[in-house]
């Protein structure tokens, strides 16, 4: 047996995930099936026992069965609509879980705004796979079973039944696998689409102030033509596929009754059975429940396919070991990171951080710097060699020691959480991240870092203070530079400072440095900067030049060298 693809195995897991409504909804769903087969047969007798003149109970079984029928109707579409919430709940869940366990660099291959569209939209159509999966197995049950039971009153009828359902099923496979296209490159476009737009709304000031509104409105919609074209493709499939079905199925149960009236007078059957048989032959013909199930599955593999993508990357691992003992030396050992694209990064990186240290690093633009406060941090793992702090590889510490013992902090900090408190103490203790209801504004965690950002008395300017929402806190960029730092410092061992100082005047960063080295115990310090007065104030300085270090020294020793003088000059080379 082939080994099952990814859409595959994805599909049959968000099956299970509909847990016991997805049983509930097989139960009624073939108890349903199996009062629409016993229909007709009742109905049947009912006029034999009518014609006879004879009394029966046939036509109270019959108006049972029609109760039956209404009442698995109800409880399945309860059952599919619970059970198909449940399944894209676990999902969602799982694809963004998984997500956040990646490193950076395999969430940036795909636009936030596609992983949304994955998220919302393609979850909620895999979500229905459960249901698609029920419905299409006992939307099969009546053409089945009524050629069987055709064939029980005139084989004669089974074989002409047989015969028309087997056209429609070459029809309804075509229909599969167009359609497939057809949805898959809708699903594509449509995330490129959500792509762009995101893009254009987080640089909407640039945009504005460019005037450039109805160029980038165009960009966005660039592909509303190719959209436009799979969804009307999708649609005239269907349509072809509806019209086919609609063109067959009369035709098939209009040669189902003529053999059967030619049965009726040929004396093989009673007018009870040819009632039966020109029930079963619509039952049997009308497959447009068929089509429309086929049509959902279609739909839900289709974004198990795009689900199943990003699911495929692998997560980062981790170890279980708790934070050695030591003071925060941070060693890099032949540290190598390629790109997306395959070409290197960062060549043969070897680095040692002395406990306590603080060092600059710095370079010209696009030469690794962040790329190398990633992997000192372990946003991302190197492609070669390791990172090793206090001399154990990262890749061995335990999350909670990960995160208790290296912080870091960006030139531009996405705040998270829904307060201004959540945002700061987000890599404080559970215990201490949030302050209770009806609380102090802010715990002695909380405010103790907010003081050492200087960022304290700009919170106590805000209408709640520290209870402030993040989305009514007017923040400057050096204001939420200075956030993102709070959140940051908690850190025991390890601070990482990636351009993190970039927006703030020369006396705010002046007093977070000072706050940096000489607070919770002296850490040692990771500075990527693009300051001379920065790096001459670090204890070591790290000149990375073309993915590799070029000299490690004080910053006043390495300034003698011009390229090292150029590395701060705006355009060029003192040469």
């Amino acid at each position: 047996m082939p080994t099952p693809t990814g859409p595959d195995r994805l599909l049959r897991r968000v099956v299970r995930d509909g847990g016991g409504w997805t049983v509930l909804l097989t139960m009624v769903a073939l108890i349903g099936a199996a009062a629409e087969l016993a229909l007709p047969a009742s109905l049947g007798f009912a006029v034999d026992a009518a014609v006879g003149g004879t009394a029966s109970w046939w036509p109270a079984v019959a108006c049972a069965l029609v109760a039956i029928l209404l009442t698995t109707d109800i409880l399945g579409d309860v059952a599919a609509g619970y059970g198909a919430a449940r399944a894209t709940a676990l999902l969602r869940r799982r694809l963004l879980r998984h997500l956040f366990a990646c490193d950076v660099r395999t969430v940036r291959r795909y636009p936030v705004g596609d992983l949304v569209g994955r998220l919302v939209g393609q979850a909620t159509d895999a979500g229905q796979a459960g249901t698609a999966v029920v419905f299409g197995v006992v939307a099969l049950l009546p053409p089945v079973g009524s050629v069987v039971a055709l064939t029980l009153i005139e084989p004669l009828l089974g074989l002409t039944l047989l015969g028309g359902l087997a056209v429609l099923a070459v029809l309804m496979r075509a229909f599969v696998t167009d359609a497939s296209a057809a949805v898959t490159g809708y699903q594509r476009v449509l995330g490129a689409i959500a792509g762009r737009l995101l893009e254009a709304l987080g640089g909407a000031r640039t945009i504005a102030a460019a005037a450039t509104v109805d160029q980038e409105r165009d960009r966005v919609l660039s592909a509303l033509p190719e959209l436009r074209g799979y969804g009307l493709l999708g649609w005239r499939l269907l349509a072809r596929a509806s019209a086919r079905t609609a063109a067959v199925g009369p035709l098939l149960q209009a040669a189902v009754v003529a053999v059967g009236g030619y049965a009726l007078t040929a004396g093989w059957l009673t007018p009870g059975q040819l009632v039966a048989a020109m029930q079963y032959a619509a039952l049997g013909a009308g497959l447009g429940a068929v089509l429309a199930t086929l049509n959902r599955l279609v739909r839900a593999r289709a974004a198990a396919n795009r689900i199943a993508e990003p699911l495929a990357h692998p997560t980062r691992r981790y170890g279980d070991e708790p934070l050695p003992s030591g003071q925060g030396e941070l060693r890099m050992r032949g540290v190598g990171v390629h790109g997306a694209d395959g070409r290197p990064v960062l060549r043969d990186i070897d680095l040692l951080v002395p406990a306590g240290a603080t060092l600059a690093v710095v370079g010209r633009s696009g030469v690794g710097k962040s790329t190398l406060a990633a992997v000192a941090g372990r946003l991302h793992d190197p492609d070669a060699g390791e990172v090793l702090l206090d001399g154990v590889p990262l890749h061995r510490l335990s999350p909670q020691a990960l995160r208790r013992g290296i912080g870091q902090a960006f030139d531009r900090p996405v705040l998270v959480g829904e307060t201004v408190h959540d945002a700061i103490g987000l890599a404080l203790p559970d215990e201490s991240a949030g302050p209770p209801a009806g609380a102090a504004p802010a715990t002695a965690e909380v405010l103790a870092v907010a003081r050492a950002a200087q960022v304290a008395d700009v919170v106590a300017r805000l209408p709640d203070g520290f209870r402030t929402r993040l989305t009514d806190a007017p923040l400057s960029g050096g204001e939420a530079q200075r956030l993102g730092l709070a959140r940051a410092f908690p850190a025991q061992r390890l601070l990482i400072l990636d351009d993190a100082t970039s927006s703030l005047d020369t006396a705010t960063e002046h007093r977070i440095s000072r706050a940096v080295t000489e607070g919770v115990g002296g850490r040692t310090r990771l500075v990527v900067t693009h300051r001379a007065a920065t790096a001459a104030t670090a204890d070591l300085v790290a000149w990375l030049d073309g993915g590799r270090v070029r000299a490690v020294g004080p910053h006043r020793r390495l300034w003698a060298d011009p390229d090292y003088r150029a590395v701060f000059t705006p355009g060029g080379d003192l040469r």
